[in-house]
């Protein structure tokens, strides 16, 4: 998290150029409210329905720190085990993943490693990562505590941690606000994020294409469930 105290104004939507473009993804099993936190912060929504994302959904979030505006690029992917090496190419060119676990699902945090492990090897090896412990408003069923987090921190060398909830949208646009301030924060000392504006524009103009795809492939495997309990 950054220290600095920049001025910051996050806007609805940005019809001036940015000078900035950064891309996240978002990474974590199915279920722990990925989806939801996004939705949270960008529209201030929460829906009931739990419908699980097929690929990958595609949002973005403008925000303007000093008199620099950015575009932060968010890529929200499935995490369900049958899409997983489908989804391994969008890793590349992020800027920062954020690692998403459910405090109430002991399985979700230890997943974490799988999904470090991923985004490290199939993407940037020195990614900034952000940890974030969601639904938070489940304390009272809470699964892992402080001691287990921080011991995740300290061996996978993750030094931002956030707890939050989708339902009540306790820090949900804070991630985003963060991230974007400690993205600008390294690219003014030091430029050594990757901009990569033709990249990830090529990326917005096949989105489309590979989450039709996804589609295909789920209902696909649909049908041959169907198909193996009617044989025999």
């Amino acid at each position: 998290m950054s220290k600095k105290n920049y001025k910051v104004e996050v806007m609805n939507d940005s019809k001036e150029e940015c000078e900035l473009n950064f891309k996240l993804i978002i990474i974590g099993d199915s279920g722990v409210g990925k989806s939801s936190l996004v939705s949270r912060a960008i529209a201030n929504k929460f829906g009931t329905d739990y419908s699980p994302t097929i690929g990958f959904e595609f949002y973005t979030f403008y925000i303007k720190i000093e008199d620099t505006n950015i575009k932060l690029q968010i890529w929200d992917t499935c995490g369900q085990e049958v899409y997983r090496s489908l989804i391994k190419s969008f890793y590349r060119n992020s800027s920062l993943a954020i690692l998403v676990y459910a405090i109430n699902e002991e399985n979700s945090f230890k997943d974490l490693n799988i999904w470090l492990n991923e985004i490290r090897t199939e993407g940037n090896p020195d990614v900034n990562i952000f940890l974030l412990g969601n639904k938070v408003d489940l304390v009272e069923c809470r699964a892992i505590d402080k001691d287990q987090v921080e011991n995740f921190m300290k061996a996978n060398n993750v030094k931002f941690f956030l707890e939050t909830s989708a339902k009540t949208g306790f820090n949900a646009e804070n991630v985003f606000i963060e991230a974007g301030k400690l993205l600008y924060e390294q690219h003014q000392e030091c430029n050594k994020i990757s901009i990569n504006k033709g990249d990830t524009k090529e990326e917005e103009d096949n989105i489309k294409i590979d989450s039709k795809n996804l589609k295909n492939k789920e209902e696909d495997i649909m049908d041959e469930t169907k198909r193996n309990k009617h044989c025999c």
